[in-house]
């Protein structure tokens, strides 16, 4: 288990659990009860570490090497799934993965971003960061999902799509504004769910859908924390103040109408019980899809375009 900074007493507990493990009872200690009690002060120090974290600390746990990913969640949540690639006009991006499967019984189109989980994963996934190809990806997908009535489920997990000079050469910033008014055209439902790190337009770019679901340790921002102390601040140092000025938790967004629902995660955060967030999230993707079942495309549409339209309304006027 990989442990967070603010874990360490967590982990202090745990790996006494692990050498008590590997001794046998004697005299009057038993080494059973010894470790049940730990347990229990494990698990009461997790929940109330968990319970209070800072949006510095939220962070961290969305960032975690050990969260489950795109494709965990496809792996798990869509049969008979069928990946697609290459955006028709220069590459594939595996950056973004995407696909028809069927998700509990119905047909679907998948679109996410994988960030991989070892250095081989993550060179070849770009840790998440899609060029303009990735994009202009998804906007096929979209479109073939709007052509065959096919509800789009998006797992958003990216620091920000990819800042190199080639993908500035492609042409990054209008791949971004098509998939943006892509996700506000197609008249098929759209669901996302971010499930870890939602960073700036590579992640709006496939979040502009009609229900936005969030786990509850992940975050949402238009720039890193690190990006905004740098520019405000001159130091990356002051990132702890970034990410508490920038709102960008679950909490803080539900609160100010960006996202629709939050997805609760088990104690200790998605990394720790990963099976349980997963089918968590697909609970919830279920419910969205149901709650969208039988509008017509147009209705749909609109819907969309004002949700986005009156984001930032709260307060004004």
């Amino acid at each position: 288990m990989h442990f967070l900074e603010f874990e360490k007493p967590i982990a202090e507990l745990e790996s006494k659990i692990d050498e008590l493990r590997h001794l046998s009872d004697g005299g009057d200690i038993n080494i059973a009860d010894e470790v049940r009690k730990l347990q229990d002060k494990v698990d009461k120090l997790l929940r109330s570490t968990y319970a209070k974290l800072t949006p510095a600390q939220k962070v961290q746990v969305a960032r975690h090497p050990n969260r489950p990913h795109c494709l965990d969640y496809i792996g798990a949540l869509i049969t008979d799934f069928t990946p697609l690639a290459g955006d028709r006009l220069f590459a594939e991006d595996r950056a973004i993965v995407g696909g028809l499967g069927r998700f509990r019984g119905r047909s679907v189109v998948v679109i996410g971003q994988e960030r991989g989980h070892d250095t081989e994963s993550r060179v070849r996934h770009n840790f998440g960061m899609a060029k303009p190809e990735g994009y202009r990806k998804a906007q096929r997908l979209m479109q073939l999902a709007d052509r065959f009535h096919l509800p789009v489920v998006t797992l958003v997990d990216t620091a920000g799509a990819f800042p190199g000079v080639s993908a500035e050469e492609r042409g990054q910033a209008e791949a971004i504004a098509k998939s943006i008014e892509t996700c506000l055209r197609v008249k098929v439902p759209i669901v996302a769910a971010v499930i870890g790190e939602g960073g700036s337009g590579g992640a709006i770019a496939i979040a502009a859908a009609d229900r936005v679901l969030m786990l509850e340790h992940a975050i949402y921002s238009v720039i890193s924390p690190e990006g905004c102390a740098s520019i405000l601040w001159r130091s990356a140092a002051n990132a702890a103040d970034a990410a508490q000025a920038l709102r960008l938790t679950a909490q803080d967004l539900k609160e100010l109408g960006v996202i629709d629902r939050i997805v609760m995660e088990p104690v200790g955060g998605a990394h720790r019980r990963r099976e349980d967030t997963i089918n968590a999230l697909g609970n919830a993707l279920e419910d969205a899809l149901d709650g969208l079942r039988g509008q017509d495309g147009g209705s749909l549409r609109h819907g969309r375009r004002q949700k986005f339209l009156e984001i930032g309304q709260k307060g004004l006027g």
